[in-house]
């Protein structure tokens, strides 16, 4: 045996000794950490027994999720104690699993490896009319245009309401809110904000009473239209000031925590549109990270989504990409397509939007739960 081939049969030896103790390679090529969005309004809801909640918990772990995203507070309703919203639907959970049911969810799903991070809808208020804080402010707390307003219905955007942000009444409830959260959960791992934006289907909104008296107050500048610069800036400056404001108090009572928001695609329509000027909040580390709604039907269209992400950020480091599920729940395919791309994308999670859109059709699973970091 010559002395080359020595050397190569003693590596190789050596190489074997050790396998055992590598990683798996699947292991290896994983791209990014998964997780999953739960509704409050899916069927059927997980908060509202113990047998659903146990069923979400095994799914993920399953599914290879580290991260769900629960929703426990949309349309100004709760479903954790609250005073500043209605807690009916909290008080009903309560009922049929006789402890808190989302305090129940973070437990067991601790005790899989699962994060848990609470899911706010902060300024939609859906279509709900009878929200709490519409019965104590009234209309004038709901962004709008420039429009007649003759009943409640005429606010409506979307077939939403929105909240004005630079109202400070809006500030402070949602503030009280947030922190109603925090010091009931001090176990959470996280929590995201979703709806830190102006409505971006026609971005004519802002023209409330206060917002307006604010900005002639702060700029000098009257009746301010679309084409004003110093509008449009002030509108983003508000949105940028509630999420400052939610951080602020976030950190003041749970300063490891992580915090996030969700953000429209693309960054242009964010910026321009709905005011939401995510890529300044991580680029400020404002947020820990930002979850992309990347919710094309088409996979063109997700890949372009993906890309100006990583343009604008140059790495997807901090990003989070969504991919809706619930717009796909007939083109398994189109998927299973999608999720791929996101998994080679290298960004920081790839969440799916929702895990009520598996139960509507099982065949949705197949990638995550056939895949090497399922369980």
């Amino acid at each position: 045996m010559t002395r080359d081939e020595f050397v190569k049969k003693t590596a190789w030896a050596c190489l074997f000794c050790f396998l055992p103790f590598l990683p798996d390679p699947g292991q290896c090529l994983a791209a990014s950490r998964r997780g999953l969005f739960v509704s409050v309004i899916q069927d059927p809801p997980v908060l509202s027994s113990r047998a659903e909640i146990g069923r979400l918990v095994d799914f993920a772990k399953k599914s290879g999720a580290q991260i769900l995203f629960v929703q426990i507070y949309r349309a100004n309703q709760a479903w954790f104690p609250s005073e500043t919203a209605d807690s009916k639907p909290y008080e009903q959970c309560l009922k049929s699993v006789s402890e808190d049911p989302f305090r129940l969810l973070i437990r067991e799903a601790h005790s899989r490896g699962i994060e848990v991070h609470a899911w706010l809808n902060l300024l939609s208020l859906s279509a709900n009319e009878n929200a709490p804080l519409l019965k104590k402010y009234g209309t004038d707390i709901l962004t709008r245009n420039t429009k007649p307003k003759k009943i409640l219905a005429d606010y409506k955007i979307d077939d939403q309401y929105f909240l004005e942000p630079g109202d400070w009444r809006v500030r402070k409830e949602l503030s009280a809110l947030v922190e109603e959260v925090l010091r009931a959960y001090p176990e959470l791992d996280g929590i995201q904000f979703d709806y830190i934006r102006y409505p971006d289907k026609n971005p004519a909104y802002g023209h409330t009473k206060i917002n307006v008296e604010r900005f002639e107050k702060a700029t000098g500048e009257h009746s301010p239209g679309e084409k004003s610069r110093a509008w449009k800036k002030w509108k983003r400056d508000q949105v940028t000031a509630l999420l400052e404001l939610l951080v602020k108090k976030t950190r003041s009572l749970r300063p490891n925590i992580q915090v996030s928001t969700t953000a429209l695609v693309r960054y242009s329509r964010a910026n321009l549109e709905a005011f939401q000027d995510w890529r300044l909040w991580l680029k400020r580390g404002l947020v820990n990270f930002v979850t992309l709604m990347c919710y094309s039907k088409e996979i063109p269209e997700f890949k372009k989504d993906i890309s100006d992400a990583k343009k604008q950020m140059g790495d997807l480091k901090k990003v989070n990409i969504a991919v809706g599920a619930y717009a796909l729940l007939d083109a398994p395919e189109t998927f299973r397509r999608q999720w791929e791309i996101c998994e080679e994308s290298d960004s920081r999670a790839c969440v799916v939007l929702h895990y009520g859109s598996f139960l509507e059709n099982p065949v949705l699973t197949e990638p995550l739960t056939a895949g090497p970091d399922s369980n």
